[in-house]
């Protein structure tokens, strides 16, 4: 791997926009001051490699559907309708993504570790840090494979076209005490504002549901409510399944009576499962960028072993090909089912940190990113960006 030493390092561009949960003042930075040097060669196979992978993930989304296979991807059973129902409706837009890959550098094949395609967050980060940072640098803008904000824009102004019954009116909602979800949104708010949108913005629990009328937020001021056609969750489709049944109640009636559009669709859970990376490898063995996996231990190869709805490095095996446990991280998921996907190991730095590369979903294959930690990547990773030389 090569670096760019950025003279005019990101902290500058987080301080001006007030992003301080970024820059790592008890700990290390979480943004980078080198930049990974990218051809445009490996830039163009990032990118197409993420559009053909969304396409596959289609294909298996659609065999889980036709083969009723949705409790083996782990769809909490009061979701399943909804799954379903925002499949076949054609206004439920999946407004974005990301793919995490390892590989694409210095001729190492890329290599699909999984998708985050409900609540993925490193927008701020790919979408404007690294941008800024390259015009403090007096880089041009076509140094970088990144037109996440400006596809979002678009995803945003084609959910009007494709809802033309609903108010251009949007709110969004995280939970508490998470500010760098809170900065995910912020961007994603802009977007929505310039393609045309009202957006507002209240933590879920003060979110108003009502399975008759819809989705609503209450004025402190006055005691009025406004009502929202449009409501993205940064809340993980199966955090609502599993601990709030009411609810998911609620918002089945809510989208299938049309009172309301919900952003990311149910559906994003069949890619959101890490079960999908097993339906992948059976419907297109060997395939150049995917990884073998199966829901037991793959004889005689190395092997990571991931829960299907683990989150930042949760929960996550690395096993030899005798399957000893080589190196692991604890957390919250332990009870789910698993799958055993083919140990590839990621891009590596002359200190020995690893990097897992990041490229945003919007439409099309928008945007790249880094992100350097250890062998298993966590919520300790830091955010690298990158320069196209």
């Amino acid at each position: 791997m090569k670096f760019r030493k950025l003279l005019i390092p990101p902290q500058t561009s987080l301080r001006n926009a007030g992003w301080d949960w970024m820059l790592g003042e008890d700990t290390l930075p979480y943004i980078t001051d080198d930049a990974v040097i990218v051809t445009e060669q490996e830039a163009e196979a990032y990118y197409e490699a993420a559009n053909e992978l969304y396409e596959l993930y289609i294909e298996a989304a659609q065999h889980v559907l036709d083969n009723n296979r949705l409790e083996e991807l782990g769809i909490p059973e009061n979701l399943q309708k909804l799954v379903r129902y925002s499949w076949d409706a054609d206004k439920h837009w999946h407004l974005y993504g990301r793919f995490d890959l390892s590989g694409g550098l210095d001729g190492q094949p890329i290599k699909l570790i999984e998708f985050n395609a409900d609540t993925a967050t490193c927008i701020p980060e790919t979408a404007i840090v690294q941008w800024a940072s390259l015009k403090a640098n007096n880089l041009d803008e076509s140094s970088q494979f990144n037109t996440l904000y400006e596809s979002l824009v678009e995803n945003f102004k084609q959910l009007q076209i494709e809802n033309p019954g609903f108010e251009p009116t949007l709110l969004i909602s995280t939970m508490r005490d998470f500010p760098e979800d809170d900065t995910n949104m912020q961007v994603l708010g802009e977007a929505a504002r310039e393609a045309g949108f009202e957006v507002a913005f209240e933590y879920i629990d003060e979110v108003e549901f009502s399975a008759i009328e819809g989705i609503y937020k209450q004025n402190p001021k006055d005691g009025s409510f406004t009502r929202y056609d449009y409501w993205f969750k940064l809340i993980p489709w199966e955090y609502i399944g599993w601990d709030e049944p009411e609810l998911t109640d609620i918002l089945t009636e809510i989208v299938i009576n049309q009172k309301a559009v919900v952003l990311n669709p149910a559906y994003t859970l069949l890619f959101q499962s890490k079960g999908i990376l097993k339906v992948l490898w059976e419907l297109n063995p060997g395939h150049p960028l995917l990884l073998q996996t199966e829901s037991q231990v793959l004889a005689g190869k190395a092997s990571v072993e991931k829960v299907l709805f683990g989150r930042e490095g949760a929960n996550v095996r690395i096993l030899t090909a005798d399957g000893a446990s080589l190196e692991h991280k604890d957390g919250e998921y332990f009870e789910q089912n698993t799958v055993f996907q083919e140990y590839t190991e990621f891009l590596k730095d002359n200190a020995g940190k690893y990097y897992q590369a990041g490229v945003f979903f919007a439409g099309e294959a928008c945007g790249l990113g880094f992100r350097k930690g250890g062998k298993i990547i966590d919520n300790t990773a830091q955010f690298c960006g990158h320069v196209i030389n």
